[in-house]
C-alpha cells in the first residue's frame, strides 16, 4: 500500500496546498531531518455548511430578525461544521494507507507519525531549521501537497510551513511604569480625597464607573465574564488582594477562578511577567463586580510567519488550542463574555490559519459568548512594509480585525474625551466588508476621499468598533503599584461593560447578547461619540515623511470605532426596564 501513497501524492496528481519560495530571513536550515524523527500535524477538514453557519449566526445577533438572542449548544454548531462523511472516510483511508494511526474530531484530524512517512504523504521535506536570535530548532518544510482527489476535503495541515518560536510576549500593554513609593503614597491619597474624580494623569475604578455611568449592580447568580492569559502570565491573587484593599473597596473579597488549558498553568510565584493578566482581571473587575470572573491560562505559542516587525522568535498565542478546548466545553460551561488583550500583524499569520481562527471566534458567537479583543497600539502600523512586496500600506491587526469579534480602541484624557495616538485601527486585508458596519464605515470613507487610500483596502472590513480609556491605569503588579497603559486596558474594561449587560438582560430571562456587532451598530447613540485625537504610527517608512494618522471624526473611525460606553443608554438598548441603579 505505501508504494501506492507516494506515487498518489507526486507532482502529476497532488495540489500543493501552500509552498514558500525560500527559507524566511532570519532562519537558517540547521539539518535533514532523520527518516525515523516524529512529527505532530493536524488536518483541518472543510466544513460542510459554513456558509449556512454565517448566515445562523448573523441572524440570532441581528436586532429585529426572529431568531434573535436564540444562540445554538454546541452540537447544533459542530453539525454546521461537521465535513462530509465522505471527507472524513476518504482522508483517513490516505492516512490509513501509509500506516497512520488517526483520532477525529469533528472537523478536525490529528496524527503523529515518522518523518519519512510525513514527507512520501505530503510530497514535502522536513528539515530543522534554526532562527537567528535564538530559541530551540523548528522541523518544518517548505512545501506540502496532498492529493488532488482530497484537496476539496482539506482545508490545511499544520505545522508544516509556518516558521515560528517561542518568543517574548506580545500583549497589547503599550507602557508600563512601576511608581517608587513616595509617588504611590501621593497617589492613594489624592484618591482619597477625590476617589470618583477622572485625573488624566491616573485612571482608577471610580473613575471608569463614574466616565461611563455606571451605576448598576449585577447579580453574581449565574453569570461569567472571562478573559485570556497567554505566554506563561498569570494574575496573581494577593495583587487582586491588594487592588481591592487599596482601589476597590467595593469588591473587596471577590477573587477569580483558573481554568488550565494546553498545559498552561497558574504559577503564583512565576518571576516572569504578570502585569498583562493582572491589568485585566482587576478592571474586568473594576467595571463589572460582582460577576464571577474566569481566567483561562493557555501553554503553548502559535505560528508565526516572519515578518519587518516581528521577525520572531513566534509570540502568536496558541488561539487554536484554547478555542477548541473551549469550544468542546458544554454549553453551561461557556462565559458570557470573554475579553483578550493580546494580538499580531494580520500579515505575520498565515492566511489560512487566520480564517480558520475567525472561523472559530463565530462558533462562540453562535453559542452566545460575546468575545472582544484589544485593537492594538501601533496606530496605522509600525513599520508599515507589506511583506509580500514591500510596498506601503497600513497594517491590520489580527486577530482584532477579525469580522466575528468586538474590536476595543483606546482613549485617553477627560473633558473632552480622546483618541490616544497608540491606538490601532485601520481596515482588514482577508475579511470584506460586513453589512452591519457598512453604512457607519462608508460613512467615513466618503468623509476623508481619496486620503491614504493607496495603502489599505477601503472595501474590507474596519475596526475597531468600539472604545475605552486606555491610558495611565492604576494596577497593582507583584505588590507595587504600576501605570498601564494600552489597548490591553480597554477591552477588559468594556468587557466589564458587557458583563454587566448580559446579567441585566439575564435578570429578565433573556439570552445573552451573544456576537455584539450588529446590535452595538443597531445602538450606535448609546456611546460617547470620540471627535478629537488620533492614532499615529508608520514613522519609520520614508513613504510618510511624518509618519501616518488616522483622526478621530464624528461617527464611526478608525481609531475608538463608534466611540465609548454611555453606560446608561447601553443598559435602556439590551434590557429595557433595567434601572441603572
Amino acid at each position: 500500500m505505501r508504494p501506492f501513497v507516494i506515487l498518489f501524492v507526486s507532482a502529476a496528481t497532488a495540489k500543493v496546498m501552500d509552498s514558500l519560495a525560500s527559507v524566511p530571513k532570519g532562519w537558517t536550515e540547521v539539518r535533514r531531518a532523520t527518516p525515523d524523527e516524529l512529527v505532530s500535524l493536524r488536518v483541518g477538514l472543510q466544513q460542510q455548511h459554513a456558509v449556512a453557519l454565517e448566515q445562523a449566526v448573523l441572524e440570532v445577533s441581528t436586532p429585529g430578525h426572529p431568531n434573535y438572542g436564540m444562540h445554538m449548544t454546541r452540537d447544533q454548531v459542530r453539525a454546521y461544521t461537521a465535513p462530509t462523511e465522505k471527507s472524513v472516510s476518504s482522508v483517513l483511508g490516505w492516512l490509513t494507507g501509509s500506516g497512520i494511526r488517526s483520532s477525529v474530531d469533528n472537523d478536525w484530524i490529528t496524527f503523529t507519525t515518522d518523518v519519512k512517512t510525513a514527507n512520501d504523504l505530503l510530497d514535502a521535506d522536513f528539515a530543522w531549521y534554526q532562527y537567528e536570535k535564538g530559541g530551540g530548532p523548528k522541523l518544518r518544510t517548505l512545501s506540502y501537497s496532498v492529493p488532488d482527489e482530497l484537496s476539496g476535503s482539506i482545508d490545511l495541515i499544520q505545522p508544516t510551513t509556518r516558521f515560528g518560536q517561542l518568543g517574548a510576549k506580545r500583549s497589547t500593554i503599550f507602557e508600563m511604569q512601576i511608581l517608587e513609593p513616595a509617588e504611590e503614597d501621593f497617589v492613594k491619597a489624592d484618591i482619597a480625597v477625590a476617589a470618583a474624580d477622572c485625573n488624566p494623569s491616573r485612571i482608577t475604578p471610580a473613575c471608569i464607573k463614574s466616565l461611563y455611568n455606571i451605576q448598576y449592580t449585577a447579580s453574581p447568580e449565574g453569570n461569567l465574564v472571562a478573559f485570556s492569559s497567554y505566554l506563561e502570565e498569570y494574575a496573581r491573587y494577593s495583587d487582586l488582594q491588594s487592588f481591592e484593599t487599596q482601589y476597590l473597596t467595593g469588591a473587596s473579597g471577590q477573587n477569580f477562578t483558573v481554568e488550565l488549558v494546553n498545559g498552561g498553568l497558574n504559577d503564583q510565584s512565576s518571576s516572569d511577567d504578570s502585569g498583562e493578566a493582572n491589568l485585566d482581571v482587576q478592571y474586568v473587575l473594576a467595571a463589572s463586580s460582582p460577576i464571577p470572573i474566569k481566567e483561562y491560562s493557555t501553554g503553548g505559542r502559535g505560528p508565526l510567519v516572519p515578518t519587518t516587525d516581528q521577525p520572531g522568535p513566534s509570540s502568536n498565542e496558541p488561539y487554536l488550542e484554547f478555542l477548541t478546548y473551549l469550544l468542546d466545553q458544554d454549553d453551561s460551561a461557556l462565559p458570557q463574555t470573554l475579553s483578550t488583550s493580546y494580538g499580531e500583524e494580520e500579515q505575520s499569520v498565515p492566511e489560512e490559519y487566520a480564517l480558520r481562527i475567525c472561523n472559530l471566534f463565530m462558533q462562540l458567537g453562535a453559542r452566545g459568548v460575546s468575545v472582544l479583543f484589544s485593537s492594538g497600539d501601533s496606530g496605522p502600523g509600525d513599520s508599515c512594509i507589506r511583506e509580500s512586496d514591500q510596498a506601503p500600506y497600513f497594517q491590520p491587526s489580527f486577530p482584532a480585525a477579525c469580522p466575528w469579534v468586538t474590536s476595543v480602541g483606546a482613549t485617553y484624557n477627560v473633558e473632552p474625551e480622546q483618541a490616544v495616538s497608540f491606538s490601532s485601527g485601520g481596515f482588514s486585508s482577508l475579511h470584506p466588508q460586513p453589512a452591519w458596519q457598512a453604512d457607519a464605515v462608508n460613512a467615513y470613507l466618503d468623509s476623508i476621499g481619496s486620503t491614504y487610500s493607496a495603502y489599505f483596502n477601503a472595501s474590507n472590513r474596519g475596526f475597531p468598533d468600539v472604545a475605552a480609556q486606555g491610558y495611565r491605569f492604576l494596577v497593582v503588579d507583584k505588590g507595587r503599584t504600576a501605570l498601564l497603559s494600552g489597548t490591553s486596558a480597554s477591552s477588559p474594561v468594556f468587557a466589564g461593560v458587557v458583563a454587566l449587560l448580559n446579567a441585566a438582560r439575564k435578570s429578565q430571562g433573556e439570552a445573552p447578547l451573544g456576537f455584539l456587532n450588529p446590535w452595538l451598530y443597531n445602538n450606535s447613540a448609546a456611546f460617547f461619540d470620540i471627535t478629537s485625537g488620533y492614532g499615529s504610527g508608520c514613522s519609520g517608512n520614508s513613504a510618510f515623511r511624518n509618519g501616518a494618522r488616522w483622526n478621530a471624526t464624528a461617527g464611526w473611525d478608525p481609531v475608538t470605532g463608534l466611540g465609548t460606553p454611555d453606560f446608561g443608554k447601553l443598559l435602556a438598548a439590551a434590557a429595557p426596564g433595567v434601572e441603572n441603579a
